[in-house]
């Protein structure tokens, strides 16, 4: 009978490529009989066309039982078949393993040709069971006559410590020996499995040091040396001694090997083993950073790239040292690889600085600029390129790679986090600061406005010098249509609109003329912002418009009057077309701005100046009394609405302020306010429940005693009666527990009461599931290469000018960060951060090489935990008190458990 061979299976899955399933099945049908066959010939063949098949996808778990009788075989060739099989069909899940261990034991004793296929195919299918019961088998293999077989011995037993981790204690003795044998190959295999043993846990390694000393300066193989150095890397840290012994041979290598991956190992080892941080690594340091910056200028692009890698890690130690390079630095930024340039983006945020800060920012600003559309070539310029020989050269064409929206947000983002560092610790110059934000919203063309935003805000509240020139920055800013008819645009960074009108309205006591700020901020245009930003402009000009009053007022000159008249009017005519928006929250902020200024237009409109005769017998004062009946010279409304918003200074905010304000004393948050509508079907269940109980019991039998619901016995005679309509005093014996009955009804109330409040806008829900998403792709994509720059001087005639013609002044005295912000009065100060614990930033370079720490992202919000509430009573539980049939009517009953019900609820 002719069988198919491996060779004909593949024949025939070539001839039927149109129809392989078919061909397919039928194969495994063949084999299915094959593999019964007693035949070991035979058996092996069908071993094998199934493991070919197995790798093309096909399952083969069902003939798991026949690669064992494969592996038994005597002969070799069919024994390789077997554990060629095993290798790529068994798992950890194997059934037939546990038949494999005296058949492993058998095979590990026997020639050298089974032993080698025995651990090969060994390392492959070892699982915590076999590697517990041939683990002593496979160390004693260790010191087999046969080089080869003492290599495999070796991988194999690494496997097996993977399994079997309390192998270890036996089998380090004779890999420790492997290290001295006079086989390379198994000295090889040797340090390459401790070098993944040791990176598990390096300190049961430490006594190996020595034997990996003497292979590191006595070895020439550069193979060796790396992984012996990398050893090295993972032992130092837990061996102090070990830096000063390995100082001298691996600077020795540094400086002569021309390989470029033993160089490499050498210095990361350094770096990662601590030798730069000891007292001689200064030299050393400078050693490594000059052969890493010779593989930023390779054109090999794996080479820039772990140079990088490097230089991040030098960093924290040897700042200074990096800083050396930071133009070569700096132009990896422009690198087609996006790799490199992420890299580059690490180390540039990791060695910021007070000095090279504005530098660095300058250079990352300059690769977010647009280029200019003039300096593109003309039509005319690209034919005659092209009629310039073509050359693969010319193909290429240089693209910015900055232009990409996902980079352009991820350098955005780095450029803010430089800037913000450890609450601005390495900001000298704010003006520039507050300027490279407004420059950056312009440029960004992605969504980072909401940072800037934020950035905007906390600067101008912790820094109060900075106040004035932040002012004047934002009302260019919201001076510029073009930036408000983007707002819309993506990337347009929108967000800063809002910073600026909350800016100017908060601080607009910096303006010598407010007014001139109140068209900007009712522009007709805003309406295309967001609801939130218009809501900040309505504010903002409310503000703005009762300091110009308020200050008005208190130089008024009857010649002021139409011109008050005349803003009020427009602010109500703005207003009012803002009251009718379709967003809830801006139509309420405007229909509350539009009473108080219709209220000011009334007192205005109702307002007669003085004659020179009332001022006879009145004195002209700024101050006045009502309750004495003194009426002052200017409109009463002038100073009706600075009170309502400069109450209180408006200060930066402790982190953890929230959590230590104290509760007021007798607040109680779960009493109801109003007490919900009275449920009509419950009210009946408690009324039917009453009349079943005031129906006559029945009389027990006995001698005066009955029993309680819990089967203890009380005496009737003794037993207190109570008057008619006294109502029960509850004991905590009778207190009872709430039934499911009661816990049902009360929270079907309680879901009522959650439904009715979804949709009040009245009512504040804190409900951070529920967020309205923005359909991203329906966005348009519109380019912002026409944007203009910052309104520069020629434009501050139509601004509202500030208090001094210059704002430098105010830098004179040294500028104070608020960085901690305040507390409520009363609170306890927040614990002292222990030094261990405190976030790092980096300090400026010196030239003795002090070392500079890498800057932490920012800790995260944490809220200590909930202060308990003072004088909040325990809830109320109302039992029914059985009672003799009494005068009592029914109907009080009702009310008095019915009151107890809503007590219970509240």
């Amino acid at each position: 009978m002719w069988e198919r061979t491996l060779q004909d299976l593949i024949r025939g899955l070539r001839a039927n490529k149109k129809d392989e399933a078919k061909f397919i099945a039928q194969a495994v049908d063949e084999i299915r009989h094959e593999i019964r066959d007693k035949d070991m010939e035979l058996k092996a063949g069908a071993v094998l066309k199934l493991t070919y098949l197995q790798m093309l996808g096909y399952d083969m778990s069902w003939a798991s039982f026949h690669v064992v009788e494969v592996m038994s075989s005597p002969k070799f060739h069919l024994k390789s078949v077997g554990y060629l099989a095993a290798t790529q069909s068994f798992g950890q899940d194997t059934d037939v393993l546990m038949l494999t261990t005296n058949l492993l034991k058998k095979d590990l004793n026997s020639n050298p040709a089974d032993v080698a296929v025995t651990l090969n195919g060994l390392s492959h299918i070892v699982s915590p069971d076999l590697a517990r019961d041939l683990s002593r088998d496979l160390v004693s293999m260790l010191n087999h006559s046969r080089p080869h077989i003492r290599k495999r011995a070796v991988i194999a037993v690494y496997k097996v410590l993977l399994k079997y981790p309390e192998a270890t204690a036996y089998a380090l003795t004779r890999l420790k020996e492997k290290l001295d044998d006079p086989d390379p190959g198994v000295v090889a295999a040797t340090v390459n499995v401790l070098c993944e043993l040791v990176r598990r846990d390096p300190r049961d390694y430490l006594p190996l040091a020595p034997r990996l000393f003497h292979l590191l300066t006595t070895s020439s193989n550069n193979w060796m040396l790396i992984k012996t150095i990398k050893l090295f890397g993972f032992l130092s840290p837990f061996e102090p001694r070990l830096v000063r012994k390995l100082q001298p041979p691996i600077t020795e290598l540094i400086s002569t090997t021309p390989a470029i991956s033993l160089l490499y190992e050498c210095v990361h080892t350094c770096i990662v083993g601590g030798m730069l941080q000891s007292a001689s690594g200064h030299s050393l340091a400078e050693l490594c950073v000059t052969k890493l910056a010779a593989f930023l200028q390779d054109p090999d692009q794996n080479l820039k790239y772990i140079a990088l890698l490097a230089f991040v890690k030098i960093v924290p130690s040897h700042a200074h040292l990096v800083a050396q390079y930071q133009d070569m630095i700096l132009s990896s930024v422009n690198d087609q690889d996006i790799s490199i340039r992420m890299r580059a983006l690490d180390l540039l945020s990791a060695m910021t600085n007070r000095d090279n800060l504005q530098s660095i920012v300058q250079q990352l600003l300059s690769h977010l600029v647009h280029p200019d559309p003039a300096s593109l070539p003309t039509a005319a310029q690209s034919l005659a390129q092209n009629a310039v020989s073509i050359s693969p050269s010319n193909l290429k064409t240089p693209v910015n790679p900055s232009q990409s929206p996902a980079y352009r947000l991820i350098l955005s983002q780095r450029i803010l986090s430089m800037l913000s560092q450890d609450t601005y610790s390495n900001i000298t110059d704010f003006q520039w600061y507050l300027s490279v934000l407004v420059d950056l919203a312009y440029v960004a063309s992605v969504d980072v406005g909401s940072q800037i935003r934020d950035q905007l805000v906390d600067i101008v509240g912790r820094v109060r010098a900075v106040r004035r020139w932040a002012v004047e920055l934002m009302i260019r800013l919201l001076s510029d249509e073009t930036f408000l008819l983007n707002a819309k645009e993506e990337g347009s960074c929108a967000e800063v609109l809002w910073a600026a009108a909350w800016i100017c309205g908060e601080h607009c006591g910096e303006l010598a003329e407010p007014h001139k700020l109140l068209p900007y901020l009712l522009h007709p245009n805003i309406s295309i912002l967001a609801p939130e930003i218009i809501e900040t402009y309505l504010q903002a000009a409310t503000k703005v418009f009762g300091f110009w009053a308020a200050e008005l007022a208190h130089r008024w000159d009857n010649d002021n009057l139409p011109k008050v008249k005349e803003v009020v009017d427009t602010i109500i005519a703005r207003m009012g077309e803002f009251a009718s928006s379709p967003e809830i929250e801006v139509q309420e902020r405007a229909a509350n701005a539009l009473q108080l200024f219709t209220f000011v237009r009334a007192d205005i409109s109702a307002y007669r100046p003085k004659t020179e005769s009332d001022y006879r017998f009145t004195e002209a004062s700024t101050s006045f009394d009502a309750t004495q009946g003194q009426e002052p010279e200017f409109p009463k409304s002038l100073l009706l609405i600075r009170p309502l918003f400069s109450a209180y200074d408006l200060n930066p905010v402790a982190a953890a302020a929230q959590s230590h304000v104290p509760v007021p004393e007798g607040l109680v948050l779960e009493e109801w306010i109003v007490p919900p509508p009275k449920d009509p079907v419950a009210e009946h269940e408690v009324s039917e429940t009453l009349d079943e109980e005031d129906r006559p019991a029945k009389k027990n039998k006995g001698k005066g005693k009955a029993k309680t619901t819990n089967g203890a016995k009380i005496n009737g005679d003794k037993k207190k009666k109570k008057k008619a309509g006294e109502r029960a005093v509850l004991t905590p014996v009778e207190k009872a527990v709430e039934t499911p009955e009661e816990r049902a009804e009360r929270e079907r109330q309680r879901a009522l009461r959650l439904e009715r409040q979804r949709d009040d806008p009245y009512y504040i829900k804190d409900n951070q599931s529920q967020q309205n998403i923005e359909d991203i792709d329906s966005i348009p994509v519109v380019r912002l290469d026409d944007m203009p720059p910052i309104p520069g001087p020629q434009d501050s005639l139509k601004l509202p000018s500030l208090l001094r013609e210059s704002v430098t002044a105010i830098f004179s005295e040294p500028i104070v960060i608020d960085k901690d912000g305040e507390m409520p009065e009363g609170a306890a100060p927040p614990p002292s951060v222990p030094p261990s614990q405190k976030p790092s930033r980096p300090a400026s370079p010196s030239s003795n090489g002090t070392p500079i720490q890498v800057p932490p992202s920012f800790p995260p919000y944490i809220v200590d935990e909930e202060i308990p509430r003072i004088g909040t009573p325990e809830p109320i539980k109302v039992v029914r008190a059985k009672k003799k049939r009494t005068g009592t009517s029914g109907k009080n009953k009702v009310k008095r458990v019915a009151e107890g019900s809503s007590a219970a609820d509240r």
